[in-house]
């Protein structure tokens, strides 16, 4: 007979047999080695549990209650086109199963998958080499600016206020261990103040650290940011949109040495902000310190092409003492979705959509314009805009649920900025969405 449970919790004799065995007299016990002061007291503020038959009927009921809005919020995760041939490949066993392939004999498979994944991704940067992925974008930039510190041996990264929101939290969090200054560039409008940079970079920047284009939408002027951080001996780390690169000219022919950023806008859905994957990309100068792994390619004894991890040690995931980074691990099962993507869309495809995004924004954007809606881009941009409302953008968010939107984020808890609103328009955003969103957010405010 199949049982209807999922998964078999442990019994009160199964917990006693255990505890017997461990010369424990409760779970309690468990725990003695952790401080009282760390420790939880109390119950977890969660429901009780209830039998599993009762919760799927519950979550089903639930679920029938969301509805599919359309969406112009982005800020880091967006709303694309995901081919279905992603999800076919993705739910192969040889796949969603695998995990590190250091047998290459019984994993040749899942390294060509990262292998071609690396490639790709080198494709869009223009960068020399590719590891085969991080977490998310937001560690990934991290990790760059740990590379840097310890390649040039100063002791500070500049970063732009135009970066990620998050990303910038997570530098200033990861700089704690290694204990390295993270200064922020100053804004002119929409990017980065060259003047400013100009005077903040010298001797003892390891790294400059920009986005591209940047969180306002904005693109950045890589080749004279480039200029700057040369003049200083510093490394230039690009946090790149990948979608974006299906248009825009690559960081690695502006100069880049490093560039990461996260893989959601290319096969990955939003979920509810995860999981996603990170991409590190370099100049073949610093391929050696790359966290993470990197596949290679190879022949076998009998001439045939073949994949094996390569140019990083061991140590790098199993002593922490030698390690030059934190991550011992890689979002591979995320990278083949990418890359699967990549390749259903082929070149052309990856182009038309970036271009789509491109102008589906600039239209919204222009819209807006002639409804005299103030808006804040001075420089050209990709996907994503800035316009100030005469409201509190909280207040316009809800407005914009009821009327069946989800609206832009709200710029103002991280830049000080009242009324600002970050709106993001992508290729599946249709005129008729755009033009209804426009003409409910002119009603809300007006």
């Amino acid at each position: 007979m199949t049982s209807t449970f999922q998964y078999l919790p442990d019994t009160d004799q199964d917990q006693k047999e255990m505890l017997s065995f461990l010369n424990l007299s409760s779970i309690e016990d468990l725990f003695s080695d952790m401080p009282e002061s760390i420790r939880l007291q109390g119950e977890l503020a969660i429901p009780k549990a209830m039998p599993e038959p009762v919760l799927w009927k519950k979550m089903k009921g639930m679920a029938r209650r969301n509805a599919e809005l359309p969406l112009f919020l982005g800020a880091g995760t967006y709303d694309h086109f995901i081919p279905s041939v992603v999800g076919h490949m993705i739910s192969r066993s040889e796949f969603y199963t695998a995990y590190t392939p250091y047998q290459p004999e019984i994993s040749q498979g899942e390294l060509q998958a990262i292998f071609e994944f690396q490639t790709m991704v080198c494709e869009l940067t223009g960068m020399d080499v590719a590891n085969s992925s991080m977490y998310d974008g937001f560690t990934a930039l991290a990790e760059a600016a740990s590379l840097a510190i310890a390649h040039t041996k100063r002791t500070k990264v500049v970063v732009s206020r135009a970066v990620h929101p998050e990303s910038r939290a997570i530098l200033q969090t990861v700089a704690a261990g290694p204990d390295y200054a993270v200064e922020e560039a100053a804004l002119s409008t929409d990017i980065t103040d060259l003047e400013a940079l100009t005077k903040q970079v010298d001797s003892q920047t390891a790294a400059v650290i920009v986005q591209y284009p940047n969180f306002f939408g904005s693109i950045e002027d890589l080749q004279e940011i480039k200029k700057i951080a040369a003049a200083q001996g510093a490394l230039l780390i690009v946090s790149a949109n990948p979608l974006a690169l299906g248009l825009l000219q690559a960081p690695g022919k502006l100069g880049a040495d490093i560039v990461v950023g996260d893989m959601q806008p290319l096969g990955i859905p939003m979920a509810f902000g995860g999981p996603h994957c990170g991409y590190f990309a370099v100049t073949k100068s610093l391929m050696r310190k790359v966290p993470g792994r990197i596949v290679g390619q190879t022949t076998d004894a009998d001439g045939n092409r073949g994949f094996v991890l390569t140019l990083q040690a061991r140590e790098q995931h199993i002593r922490r003492d030698k390690a030059m980074s934190n991550i011992c691990s890689n979002q591979a099962l995320n990278a083949l979705a990418s890359a699967v993507c990549m390749s259903a869309l082929g070149k052309t495809g990856l182009r038309e959509m970036a271009v789509l995004n491109l102008e589906k924004a600039d239209y919204a954007c222009r819209l807006l314009q002639q409804k005299s809606f103030p808006i804040l881009n001075e420089s050209p941009f990709f996907n994503e805009f800035v316009v100030q409302l005469p409201k509190p953008v909280t207040d316009v968010q809800n407005a914009l649920i009821d009327a069946g939107f989800i609206g832009g984020f709200d710029l103002g808890p991280d830049y000080g900025e009242p009324n600002r609103m970050l709106i993001a328009v992508t290729e599946q955003r249709t005129k008729e969405e755009i033009d209804a969103f426009i003409q409910t957010l002119e009603g809300i405010v007006r």
